[in-house]
């Protein structure tokens, strides 16, 4: 699924069929989300308060998303971009997109609002489940993609435990937001995709 069709599926068409929507409205909810979280976390997100930051009535955002967790899921989303591994024609190329999208991602609100978020997901299943299925899960879908590509073209050969791989490729950028021990900076993502191609392309 593309990124565009993924935040479709995750927002309601608006009550009036025939006007097109307005998607200044979304962009102001997505920021004013984002902020909450980075401020209070998930608790600290409620329609009505989103609803007050933007100076619009309650009832047009939930003409555009049914609960929090979608709104949530979806200014997460919005943020970090659902498909991130572009079809290059060559697994580095894939690889330093998908990086090149989580820098975008950590140097903006997201980078703030991840440990809240994070934490509220330990104890809040169904966001848990709303994060891991739409945002999560599309992106490691298509970076799975980028890996079978790169078998097909004959870049590497077959058999090795792709969750694990993607694992190393991303968990730096969160681990590093959530535990502030090092830098995510260009240098580090460059890094990152190095070490896992060293690891495809020598085994």
């Amino acid at each position: 699924m593309q990124a565009g069709n993924l935040l479709e599926s995750m927002r309601l068409p608006t009550a009036d069929r025939g006007r097109p929507r307005n998607e200044r409205i979304d962009a102001e909810v997505v920021s004013a989300v984002l902020q909450a979280l980075k401020k209070g976390g998930y608790a600290a997100v409620t329609i009505a308060g989103i609803a007050e930051r933007i100076k619009r009535g309650r009832s047009s955002i939930y003409r555009r998303w049914p609960s929090k967790r979608h709104l949530v899921a979806y200014s997460v989303v919005s943020e970090m971009g659902a498909s991130p591994a572009a079809d290059t024609g060559a697994l580095r190329g894939d690889l330093e997109a998908v990086v090149r999208t989580l820098l975008r991602a950590f140097a903006g609100p997201l980078r703030h609002a991840l440990p809240g978020l994070v934490a509220d997901m330990a104890i809040d299943a169904e966001l848990a489940e709303a994060i891991r299925n739409d945002v999560l899960a599309i992106r490691r879908r298509s970076m799975h993609e980028a890996f079978a590509r790169a078998v097909a073209r004959g870049e590497i050969r077959d058999g090795f435990d792709v969750e694990l791989l993607l694992d190393m490729l991303t968990a730096p950028f969160y681990y590093r937001t959530l535990f502030g021990h090092a830098q995510i900076n260009p240098r580090m993502a460059r890094e990152a995709v190095e070490y896992v191609l060293r690891i495809v392309k020598t085994s």
